[in-house]
């Protein structure tokens, strides 16, 4: 889950903690924030197709000292005839600098990616732009494991704290392509998730969506979802890639904003797999599995709820701070606490943090909120409170509807490179050249071109 209020406190860092352990701060929580725990810069540039032409790169790295973790080379799809090099660079070596400088005289195109961004005006905010980079930032948490605030009802329980440790170190030590963590749940969890279950699917009926009552039972029939039984993440996350291409992926505790946007840019939700405290069944500080299974993962079945998802996470690519902030308030008024106007007019929830919770739910189709039609540009400076009821909620005429507004939004994102998520290689590209549009307009008159021979088929079987 991305960042909220509550953990937006006093950070630090500490340089005497080795790189793979999480690091406590004060506040109580785990958290990893500012410079890149990996000290790494990602490089990309071109050469032209001429024998040697890496090795010199690679010798303006090694006169600067600087030390490289990772190469990889690839056809340009900028320039034709030349090669493209992505190269990851230790920034705590060498004269990085002066590297920098001597890779832009000698190439035609060059770009660099790195979580030390705000250091340098020229330097693009890190992302992704393969699925397996996401265990990159699988350390870049904002909470971690049992180390709970002292007004979380576990606090004083060392035997949910330890449980809760251990299914965060499972999620900590995760890698992309593994299978998902099998969790084997306790009498109690099922106890308080059962509780949940029984509560909140008495309003689905008349104050969820249609895609979400649609979609419900297919969970129950195809994932177990019962309210004697917690669904493990890899069933769903094999049932969602069937419908939707979203998997899902454990995370230890809160991503930042940003993280946690780019992983939905693959079609990814990081979900946590424990449970809030059995003496409180009702209610959480911190999303858990209750929140994540019954309140976003079944509209994530859902073909244009998805796309809608991986549109705000791949407008996140790269963006601005400011820019973040935005479309992290467009996420927590559509995805967390949306309503959505049906096909009769009548106004349901779609919201993850409106469907796990039964009294929300009913709250937010009362005549005590104040609603709103769903604007990016408005909708992402709204503020709003953490700990209680929304006084707004936000209503979208559709999913498609909604997407169309965001891309609409993304006009005006300050962002010198347009991004486009391929799903062959599960990887993202960057189009900033005249070539990469040509080729992207080829795919497109295929698609039409498909879509009109149906079309004609449809047409003459009718």
């Amino acid at each position: 889950m991305p960042e909220t209020k509550e953990t937006q406190r006093e950070r630090t860092s500490s340089d005497e903690t080795p790189p793979d352990t999480p690091v406590l701060m004060k506040g109580g929580n785990y958290i990893r924030e500012g410079k890149d725990s990996h000290k790494s810069t990602c490089i990309i540039f071109s050469c032209r197709e001429e024998v040697g032409s890496l090795a010199r790169a690679l010798n303006v790295f090694e006169t600067s000292k600087v030390n490289l973790l990772h190469i990889e080379s690839r056809s340009s799809k900028r320039f034709p005839g030349e090669y493209e090099f992505i190269v990851e660079c230790d920034t705590s070596t060498g004269n990085m600098g002066m590297a920098l400088e001597e890779i832009r005289k000698a190439c035609n195109y060059m770009q660099v990616i790195s979580r030390n961004y705000k250091d340098n005006l020229d330097v693009t905010p890190w992302f992704p732009r393969k699925i397996r980079d996401l265990d990159k930032f699988a350390d870049q948490i904002l909470s971690y494991g049992s180390e709970l605030d002292s007004d979380h009802p576990g606090f004083t329980d060392p035997i949910y704290r330890a449980r809760r440790m251990k299914l965060a170190d499972l999620a900590y030590n995760y890698k992309h392509g593994e299978p998902l963590p099998h969790i084997d749940y306790t009498v109690e969890e099922v106890e308080t998730w059962g509780k949940v279950f029984r509560q909140v699917t008495k309003l689905y009926p008349t104050h969820a969506c249609k895609e979400h009552n649609h979609i419900f039972p297919l969970l129950v029939n195809n994932c177990g979802y019962r309210e004697d039984n917690i669904p493990q993440l890899q069933d769903i996350s094999d049932f969602l890639k069937d419908c939707t291409g979203f998997t899902l992926r454990p995370v230890a505790g809160l991503l930042s904003s940003r993280d946690f946007l780019a992983g939905l840019a693959f079609r990814v939700f990081h979900s946590t797999q424990y449970i809030r405290h059995s003496s409180v069944p009702y209610y959480t500080p911190e999303p858990d599995v209750c929140h994540e299974l019954l309140g976003h993962v079944p509209l994530f079945a859902d073909a244009d709820f998805a796309g809608f998802s991986q549109a705000i996470g791949l407008l996140s690519l790269g963006a601005p701070d400011d820019v973040i902030k935005k479309l992290a308030t467009c996420y927590w008024f559509t995805v967390e606490y949306g309503l959505c106007r049906q096909d009769d007019g009548q106004i349901k929830a779609f919201g993850a943090g409106l469907l796990s919770s039964y009294g929300e739910l009913e709250y937010c189709l009362s005549e005590k909120p104040e609603l709103r039609p769903f604007d990016p540009e408005k909708t992402g400076v709204q503020s709003y409170p953490i700990t209680e009821y929304q006084p707004v909620y936000y209503v979208a005429e559709s999913f498609s509807d909604a997407k169309d507004r965001l891309m609409k939004y993304a006009e005006t994102i300050p962002r010198a490179f347009g991004v486009r998520f391929n799903p062959y290689t599960n990887s993202v590209e960057i189009l900033d050249s005249k070539l990469q549009l040509e080729n992207l307009l080829k795919d497109i008159k295929t698609d039409l071109n498909l879509l009109q021979t149906s079309m004609v088929k449809i047409s003459f079987e009718a």
